[in-house]
């Protein structure tokens, strides 16, 4: 078979601390109550609460299992990597055709939520409402261009900051992050003191509850809304101790998050009608800051402005997520080593950003040609989060049994053992149960999306062709693996994010199994 060789003499720098991992994680997924919190209340209606605490459980399954894979493999390519070590070349690639799919989607549409939130203040600034900008171009009615210039603004700014580095973009991260985890945390808090009354939330829950098909649509997409542990994992291979920081920044974010998403849907059914947010799905949390009495004139618009970093922020991890695969994929060749080039003087992968970002923007110019950008972007979102769940929990699992060498300084609990060729294998009970959970949202997501399940198999055929295509021109397989050096690779991984203990416990296994393979013959 091929073997794929890679000369690598500028690497990805270490960059990224504690709070930084923590960060790149809640900028993605805490950024789901300002953007999903309209979207799913427009479809699950009185049962919003019971959807985000549904869709949160199968979250915290993902969040168990992304902890598990990115602590014991700590580089740049997430759940696509984690797919080829278990599944091989090929169900890496379908992986990161869907992941890639979903960043620059992710890049799209938080810079358009971002964009939504600013225009809270347009009446203050201009007199007139976001709505007002909207046109007609022939057979196409309500294009707002001025809310789409604004959102290409906002990449560009996000390809300028992600080219200077990693620690400057996560720097941003960082200084927001604290301001928004005590922003929301004091909206909560307030909301449920002063504005909140269970009678009008049982009185929604019964009277409106949502038909089964939107039911099964607002699930689908409340669980694409948590998708910030695939940052955590993309920026592994630029975190100092990965290995001690994943799994202690990944558990804090997962119940942090689910938390805040129950807590704020909670808190809107008992304050506003669920219309209310539907009306308002390009700034819903705004819109419930204002209802708080006391507070409301005040929360309202600084809600709204931290509504817009808090989302500029998630757009800008779509951006990193988007380099850091790609970079990573080129590695193992899946595709071309032209991705796979640091800048001499950033260190950052410039032609990834530069590319990825630009397919952003023709993704966010197609999306304002429709009636409804926001919904169409979400509906596209859709198909790659949960093919690209399943296939991690997969690949979890078959790891287990294929890689049980390599140290886990994690694992997910809840496991049996099982023997598989003379040893002892800790079979994961909540990886099944994760795994049939994210197919049924995967099954959701075809039955309901009508975008999504036409756009999402379009996109992992184009991306087909081009792998078909760079492998043939390559004389790699094309359904089957590039021989790669899995050992080779955990120990220099490892030892270039000085986990030496982790090393040492390593290559003790290998030595004990090649003793074993010695006595037997």
């Amino acid at each position: 078979m091929a073997q794929v060789q890679t000369t690598e003499k500028l690497e990805l720098r270490r960059d990224i601390s504690v709070w930084g991992s923590f960060t790149w994680g809640f900028a993605d997924v805490g950024a789901n109550t300002y953007v999903a919190l309209g979207l799913v209340m427009a479809y699950t209606q009185g049962a919003s609460s019971l959807v985000f605490a549904l869709a949160g459980i199968i979250y915290i399954m993902i969040g168990l299992a992304y902890t598990e894979l990115a602590s014991a493999y700590p580089v740049a390519g997430g759940g696509p990597y984690f797919t080829m070590r278990g599944l091989g070349d090929f169900w890496g690639f379908v992986g990161g055709a869907a992941l890639l799919l979903d960043y620059t989607i992710d890049i799209a549409l938080f810079a358009t939520a971002s964009a939504g939130y600013l225009n809270f203040f347009m009446p203050y600034i201009l007199g007139r409402s976001i709505e007002s900008f909207a046109i007609s171009i022939g057979p196409l009615h309500n294009v707002n261009y001025f809310w789409c210039i604004e959102t290409l603004v906002l990449i560009s700014i996000l390809i300028w900051i992600n080219i200077k580095g990693i620690k400057e973009s996560s720097f941003i991260n960082e200084l927001i992050g604290v301001i928004v985890i005590l922003t929301e945390s004091a909206l909560v808090i307030m909301g449920f003191l002063f504005a909140w009354k269970p009678e009008f939330l049982a009185m929604q829950w019964k009277t409106q509850f949502p038909s089964l098909h939107n039911f099964m649509y607002g699930s689908s997409l409340a669980i694409i809304s948590f998708i910030g542990l695939e940052s955590i994992s993309q920026a592994a291979q630029e975190t100092r101790r990965p290995a001690t920081i994943i799994p202690r920044t990944s558990l804090t974010l997962i119940f942090t998050v689910f938390i805040f998403a129950v807590a704020f849907s909670t808190l809107g059914l008992g304050v506003l009608p669920w219309q209310e947010f539907a009306k308002h799905m390009d700034n819903p949390v705004a819109i419930l800051a204002k209802a708080i009495p006391l507070i409301g004139f005040i929360a309202g618009p600084f809600a709204a402005g931290l509504g817009a970093l808090m989302l500029f922020i998630s757009s800008n991890t779509g951006v990193m997520g988007a380099s850091r695969l790609t970079y990573s994929l080129s590695q193992f060749g899946i595709i071309s080593p032209w991705f796979h080039t640091v800048h001499p003087k950033f260190h950052t992968p410039v032609r990834n950003i530069v590319i990825f970002s630009m397919i952003a923007v023709i993704q966010t110019v197609l999306s304002f040609l429709t009636p409804h950008a926001m919904d169409t972007l979400g509906n596209m979102y859709a198909f790659g989060a949960s093919l690209g769940y399943t296939l991690v929990f997969i690949a979890l699992i078959k790891l287990r049994f294929s890689d049980p060498y390599t140290p886990r300084p994690y694992k997910m609990p809840l496991n049996i053992k099982i023997g598989y060729k003379g040893r002892k294998v800790d079979f994961p009970l909540l990886g099944v149960i994760g795994m049939l959970g994210v197919a049924t949202i995967l099954f959701m997501v075809v039955l309901t999306h009508t975008i999504g399940r036409i756009a999402g198999p379009a996109w992992i055929l184009l991306c087909f062709i081009y792998y078909a295509w760079y492998r043939k021109k390559e004389g790699f397989p094309l359904f089957k693996s590039i021989k790669h050096n899995w050992e080779k690779e955990q120990i220099e991984v490892l030892t270039s994010a000085e986990e030496y203990d982790l090393l040492e416990q390593y290559k003790n296994a290998l030595a004990e199994r090649d003793k074993k393979r010695v006595q037997i013959k």
